[in-house]
């Protein structure tokens, strides 16, 4: 299963438009967006594809209601899933991953940093997409996680 996974937008509507389409050219089965949409303005974007959506807020989400209106399914990390027999953890912040959490876990999912990871930490998978809106970094990037592996590629989108 392909998982097109993102975090950190904040509002960086190009950006953000350019992933989904880069998700859709992929063919991605689910999106997880790990946090900081910022507003429902921008969460709005990430409605169309005909995947699952999974989403975290993250620590400069704030308009929690507007988003939640937006995106019903959005909830406060960490946000627990299986994803084609992989038991995957979505929280904003590594940090804010209670060990228990971690220990169960075959792939953790964050962003806040707005630094790419992607590494094994024994046999867990430790994937940070790094930021989506490039503000910080001035790269917008993404990553594509394959359960297969489970592993993952971290992608830099061009972002007019």
């Amino acid at each position: 299963m392909l998982i097109g996974v993102l975090a950190d937008t904040h509002d960086r509507l190009p950006a953000i438009d350019r992933a989904m389409q880069w998700f859709a050219e992929r063919r991605v089965e689910a999106v997880i967006h790990a946090g900081d949409l910022v507003a429902p303005f921008a969460a709005r974007r990430l409605l169309g594809l005909d995947a699952p959506l999974h989403a975290v807020f993250g620590n400069n989400d704030g308009e929690l209601r507007g988003l939640k209106a937006v995106l019903p399914q959005i909830q406060a990390g960490p946000l627990k899933l299986e994803l084609d027999g992989r038991a995957i953890l979505v929280h904003h912040f590594i940090e804010w991953c209670a060990p228990a959490d971690l220990e169960q876990s075959e792939v953790v999912i964050t962003g806040h940093t707005h630094q790419a990871v992607n590494r094994r930490d024994g046999a867990r998978l430790l994937l940070n997409p790094g930021e989506c809106c490039g503000w910080v970094n001035h790269r917008c990037t993404v990553a594509l996680l394959d359960t297969s592996g489970p592993d993952a590629e971290i992608c830099e989108l061009s972002v007019p």
